[in-house]
């Protein structure tokens, strides 16, 4: 389990951040997959696109520090890996 910063600019729109934990390995299985927020930015928005390299940065692996961030739930913003398309699709 590691801490991730996740960014994504969305031009004119505005942006989308978070902070939150998870696998590595399922970091890993995302890039290169389609995501797709909604309208998270307002009416007509429609917020999606392909998660890249370098849109999810690792903050720590330190677990202690991660079991009192996960303790005091931190996360905040937005986790991309809630917002993975469907591979079916």
């Amino acid at each position: 389990m590691k801490l991730y910063k996740f960014y994504w600019d969305c031009k004119r729109m505005g942006k989308l951040e978070g902070i939150f934990t998870a696998e590595e390995e399922n970091i890993k299985k995302a890039i290169g997959r389609e995501i797709c927020f909604g309208e998270v930015l307002g009416k007509h928005s429609e917020i999606f696109g392909t998660l890249e390299e370098g849109e999810i940065i690792e903050i720590t692996d330190d677990q202690d520090f991660i079991k009192k961030f996960k303790e005091l739930k931190l996360d905040t913003g937005y986790n991309p890996l809630d917002y993975l398309e469907d591979e079916d699709d």
